[in-house]
């Protein structure tokens, strides 16, 4: 019996031994180990054997980048305003002897750091260059922190500001220039737009005017040469057709009543070659009806009768114009 205790002894130590002698290190991961008390070597991912009761593994060491937000932190700018500014830090562990050696609490001290380092650079911005520089800030912190935690093991990947607060009076009185620096912007827009628009009205009417007096143009040469064609048309057709005074008086007969067309017109003037051609018709309609009444040669039976010549009349002279025509 006591045998069997003694065994059961000497296994659970073995066992006990074997878990402080074997060691798996996880991916990403790295372990110091210290021997009697002073640092041995660093552990890498995978399984390693360490020396029970004499190495000690220290906690392990997180090699993947990490993200720390720090709280708003007041700062005051170069023209004596406090903002708070709330940053963001990405770091990674590089070294991990000596974040666990030289630095007792990385985080912290990474933290004061920051603080310390941005009241540095925003110290010397005033709260517009503050506010439109943010990519500058971030260059400047990220390469001062990067270069003070060097020693720590610790690279510095990226600073964000998240947020530049100011005060709020501050803020109102951002806000009213905004409305006001919006509201001349809308203002020149639309007078620009106005003027625009007055500009191609104009050229629009311009262009319109000139394409009607071109249209009229050509619509009154159009017009002047049929009217030359048309005088030319009806003078020749006049002058083969060879008128007489009678067909000449029958026509300023017919064009008189166009004389008093008009609502302008309130005398009717007579000519004084309206009584000329009356007189021309008049002889012409006699001249036909006694032609006609006028008895045939050999009618009665007997030998013609030998006619007298006619004394010869004087044709009705054509229509003229009230004045007669200067020598």
């Amino acid at each position: 019996m006591a045998g069997l205790i003694v065994l059961g002894v000497i296994a659970l130590f073995v066992l006990f031994v074997a878990a402080r002698t074997i060691r798996i290190i996880p991916q990403a991961r790295a372990g110091v180990v210290e021997r009697l008390g002073r640092y041995s070597r660093t552990l890498n991912p995978g399984l390693t054997i360490i020396v029970p009761f004499i190495d000690k593994v220290k906690p392990l060491v997180d090699l993947r980048e990490q993200v720390i937000s720090f709280a708003p932190q007041p700062v005051i700018t170069e023209d004596n305003l406090v903002v708070q500014i709330d940053t963001v830090l990405y770091f990674t562990v590089t070294d991990p002897k000596a974040v666990t050696y030289e630095v007792a609490n990385p985080l912290q001290a990474i933290e004061q750091l920051t603080v310390t380092t941005l009241r540095n650079v925003i110290g010397g911005l005033t709260l517009e260059d503050a506010l439109t520089s943010r990519d500058n800030i971030n260059s400047q912190l990220r390469v001062v922190l990067d270069e003070a935690t060097g020693k720590w093991g610790i690279r510095v990947n990226r600073v964000e500001l998240k947020s530049i607060d100011p005060p709020g009076t501050i803020q109102e009185a951002m806000e009213k220039q905004m409305r006001a620096e919006r509201d001349r912007r809308a203002a020149i827009l639309n007078a620009e737009g106005i003027k625009q628009s007055q500009i191609l009205t104009a050229q629009g009417e311009q262009q319109a005017a000139v394409l009607r007096a071109q249209g009229e143009r050509e619509a009154a040469i159009l017009r002047a040469e049929g009217e030359a064609r048309a005088i030319e048309t009806v003078f020749g057709a006049i002058h083969e057709g060879r008128p007489d005074h009678g067909l000449l008086s029958y026509q300023y007969l017919q064009m008189l009543p166009r004389l008093a067309e008009g609502q302008a017109s309130k005398v009717f003037v007579i000519p004084s070659e309206f009584t000329q051609a009356l007189g021309g018709i008049g002889n012409a309609i006699g001249g036909a009806i006694g032609g006609a009444q006028q008895p045939a040669p050999g009618a009665h039976g007997g030998e013609p009768e030998q006619e007298e010549p006619a004394e010869p009349r004087a044709l009705p002279e054509p229509p003229r114009g009230t004045e007669p025509p200067a020598a």
